[in-house]
Formats: C-alpha cells, sequence, structure tokens
C-alpha cells in the first residue's frame, strides 16, 4: 500500500498560532492580523488538529502556551521568517534592485567608501534597502557562504571556492610617519626602507595587517616583530602621531586618518608602489548575480574621484 500523507499545516495557521503566541490574546492577535477572532480561533484549533497536540491552554481571562506551545512557537516563526525569505527573493528577481540587500564590508574599507556606496544606491536604486554589515574578512566569509550576507565589499584575492570577486580598483600604500621622522613627506621611497622601520600594525584578523606584513617581506624583511597593535586605523595613526613608529595606510584613508592630528607626514613609495585590490564578492550561481555585477560597474564609475585606479 502507498504511504498515507500526513495533512501539513497552512501558511495562514501558522501565521494565526504565531500571533497568539506573540500577544497571548485571541482580541490583539486577530487585530495584528486583521481577521476576525472566530477566524483566528478556528485556525489555531485547525493547526492543533493537524499536529496532534495542545498548543495553548485557554482560560476564561488569558492564553498560555502549553510546553508544546512554547517549544513550536519558535518553529512556526522560523517557517514564516524563510517563507518572507522566500517572497524577498523573488520580489528580488521579479523587480531588480528592490528588497533588501545585506553588504559586508571590511573595516579599512567602510569609513572611506561608504559614503560613495550610500550615495550610488540612494541616488541610482532609491528601492533598494542596503543594509551594512562591518566584519573582519573570515566573519564576513562565513556570512556569505551561510546566507546570511548577500554581498562584500573587500580586499583581495580572497581565493575561496564557490566565491565570485568583481574587481572594483587598485590603490596604492604610503607610509605614514611622525611630523620628525626623516621619511616624512618624502617621495620615491624605497619598499627597502621598510627593514629597519618600527612599522605598526593592526591587530590580527584584519587583512590589511596580513597585506603589511607581505610588504615586509617582498622589501627583504625577514621578520616584523610587533610590540603594539590597534583595533582600528584611527587609533594606529594616533600611535604614530605619538612618536611610537610608522604604519602604512591605503590612499582611500590618508585624507579621513591624517587630518586627526597635525603631528604625521605622508610618505609615498618608489613605482611599482606597493598596491592593494578592493572588490566585490558574490556567491558563484548567486540569483541576483547580475545586479551584483551592474553595481560593480556602477560603483567603478563612481569612485573615479578618489585616488584609486579603477579597474
Amino acid at each position: 500500500m502507498p504511504p498515507v500523507r500526513k495533512r501539513q499545516p497552512s501558511l495562514p495557521q501558522l501565521r494565526a498560532f504565531a500571533a497568539v503566541a506573540e500577544q497571548l490574546h485571541f482580541r490583539d492577535a486577530a487585530a495584528a492580523l486583521g481577521m476576525s477572532q472566530p477566524a483566528l480561533s478556528g485556525a489555531v484549533s485547525a493547526l492543533e488538529e493537524t499536529l496532534g497536540v495542545t498548543l495553548l491552554e485557554r482560560t476564561t481571562r488569558k492564553v498560555l502556551l502549553s510546553p508544546a506551545g512554547e517549544r513550536l512557537a519558535v518553529r512556526a516563526r522560523a517557517v514564516l521568517d524563510e517563507v518572507g525569505a522566500l517572497m524577498e527573493e523573488a520580489e528580488a528577481l521579479r523587480a531588480p534592485f528592490t528588497g533588501v540587500l545585506r553588504l559586508g564590508v571590511i573595516p579599512t574599507v567602510a569609513p572611506y567608501l561608504l559614503p560613495t556606496v550610500l550615495r550610488l544606491v540612494h541616488d541610482r536604486y532609491p528601492a533598494l534597502d542596503l543594509q551594512v554589515h562591518e566584519e573582519q574578512t573570515s566573519n564576513l566569509l562565513a556570512g556569505l557562504t551561510t546566507g546570511r550576507l548577500d554581498l562584500l565589499l573587500l580586499a583581495v584575492p580572497l581565493g575561496v571556492p564557490g566565491v565570485v570577486e568583481l574587481p572594483l580598483f587598485d590603490e596604492d600604500f604610503v607610509l605614514v610617519t611622525p611630523l620628525d621622522h626623516w621619511l616624512g613627506g618624502r617621495e620615491g621611497i624605497e619598499r627597502e626602507a621598510l627593514r629597519e622601520l618600527n612599522l605598526l600594525l593592526l591587530d590580527e584578523g584584519h587583512c590589511l595587517r596580513d597585506q603589511a606584513l607581505d610588504i615586509c617581506r617582498e622589501a627583504g624583511r625577514a621578520d616584523a616583530p610587533v610590540t603594539t597593535t590597534a583595533a582600528g586605523l584611527s587609533t594606529l595613526v594616533q600611535l604614530v602621531a605619538g612618536g611610537l613608529g610608522v604604519t602604512l595606510l591605503p590612499r582611500t584613508a590618508v585624507t579621513v586618518e591624517t587630518a586627526r592630528s597635525s603631528q604625521l607626514r605622508t610618505g609615498y613609495f618608489a613605482e611599482p608602489a606597493p598596491t592593494r585590490r578592493i572588490a566585490l564578492a558574490m556567491r558563484g550561481g548567486a540569483a541576483r548575480g547580475g545586479e551584483y555585477e551592474e553595481l560593480a560597474g556602477a560603483l567603478r564609475d563612481a569612485l573615479k574621484p578618489l585616488p584609486v585606479r579603477v579597474l
């Protein structure tokens, strides 16, 4: 005999139960859903019959969740959230650049590029609900692969299978020194100068730290002993202003960060200067991949006024 198909709850039943579980009051739940109280009560009773468990303990004065109701209310809300996400995705496919776009950005990019990104989205894609999350690279990649994030703005290459990079620009690093440092304000600095400098770095986990160490190794520095680190570029630059050492900054950060102190000077490397590449990154085969590629093109145009080499 073929297996007997079990009845499944309907979405209206789940919505009715979730509303009652939240309000713990039939009248308030019915008002929240815009339906009559008898219809709401009937939907919850039908759900209890379908599931074969008692979800609510009804008294003349109040409504309580049963132990089973406590557990299944969480499940019902998760199902409804996933259905909502499905509808958002479908809406985005019908109408490009609408709905939610969850953008992850690394801390060494966010303060300097987000004004351009936000202005572009506001002017060109007003129906797009952009949500920004600033995190380190490892967390951003985890969020992208699990679906918590849709698109990333960060330094590449990543070398992560299943992640597609959309390059935006290359930018040079510059040397930021205390006011009286012998390299302050100089141009044509050879990378080999990094071998003997007291270089200040960001904390572990920041990709900019790894990039700075790579630059030092390319300059012939076997190691880079670190005695002082900082959680962000603003603190790092203040340490330089205080005379504790020098640091490397990407060009997009220079204007913002060096304006915080009059005790800083900027030096520029000889060509080819050390660089980093910034890109958007998305999941391979993303449903909105065409939108992300179009957004990357629009961003390249919008970023041209910055001190970068647009790709």
